[in-house]
């Protein structure tokens, strides 16, 4: 702990989001010491209280507790590897996007050197660093959480989700996936108004009714999920919105407009009709992607 109860912590990476963390941290207290591959980019956070250190040994001899917000899972492989040893007796807290795989194979890792380890899996941009707006899943070692925690709280909301450290990135990747195929859906309705001269403004409030009044299929789905029961009080069967699907493709060219972001479903969704599921509501096709 600091004088002021504080607890110290060694960040290392200093991109935006490494860069937001020790603003973050400064910002509750927290004595912060940064390193960064490229000296020049830890200015900035030294003019704001961190201290810099000027190599991976100094920065990882500073404190026991070690916050890792690097490129991806290879980059700190390639940050940690050579310093190996060093790491006896910390708490690294890894906050790279990355796979549950890679994050078990850290954790495996990590345990050898005599560390103890927490993934994280951070659901913001930078800028909402800090903010209510924030949050980040973690999973692995309780008693680093616990340590941490006060820490990991300035943030942004501090979700633990338990031991096995590919949660965190599950729970990540999962969000994200829902996020970029909203995204898809968006894209090629713009792409599709736009063809015709509409501008994107324009439509936009269009399609924020629409997709509002859409929204309860996330929690309606979610329960035919858990039940087992995608038959029970249907609407709109999937045989019925598979006859019409194509006609999304075929409106797509009509306009000029590739619709390579929607065709995929549409393979699923027929085979699931030709399966015997046609009766079926369309999150059946779930069924499907599970190997």
């Amino acid at each position: 702990m600091s004088e002021h109860g504080k607890t110290p912590v060694t960040v290392l990476g200093l991109g935006a989001m490494g860069t937001a963390l020790v603003e973050a941290l400064l910002a509750a207290g927290h004595p912060v010491t940064a390193w960064n591959r490229t000296a020049s980019r830890a200015e900035a956070v030294a003019a704001t209280g961190a201290s810099v250190a000027s190599t991976l040994s100094e920065a990882l001899a500073a404190n026991e507790i070690v916050i890792a917000c690097l490129l991806d899972y290879d980059s700190v492989h390639e940050v940690l590897d050579p310093v190996a040893s060093e790491l006896k007796g910390r708490q690294l807290i890894n906050l790279t996007n990355g796979t549950p795989g890679q994050a078990r194979e850290m954790s495996a890792w990590a345990e050898e050197l005599g560390a103890e380890y927490l993934d994280g899996g951070i659901m913001a941009v930078p800028p909402m660093i800090g903010t209510p707006a924030a949050f980040i899943f973690y999973s692995g070692s309780g008693t680093v959480f616990g340590r941490a925690r006060t820490a990991l709280e300035t943030f942004g909301g501090a979700n633990y989700l338990g031991a096995d450290p590919g949660l965190a990135p599950l729970h990540d990747i999962a969000l994200l996936s829902g996020m970029y195929g909203h995204f898809i859906g968006v894209i090629q309705a713009y792409a599709l108004v736009g063809s015709a001269g509409v501008k994107a403004r324009e439509f936009a409030p269009l399609l924020r009714t629409w997709v509002d009044a859409m929204s309860g299929f996330l929690e309606r789905a979610a329960e035919q999920i858990d039940d087992g029961d995608y038959v029970t009080d249907v609407v709109s069967n999937i045989a019925m919105q598979a006859a019409a699907y194509p006609n999304l493709a075929k409106a797509a060219a009509e306009q000029g407009v590739s619709a390579e972001l929607l065709t995929p479903l549409q393979s699923l969704m027929d085979k699931r009709v030709a399966d015997g599921h046609g009766a079926e509501d369309l999150i059946g096709v779930i069924e499907l992607l599970k190997k």
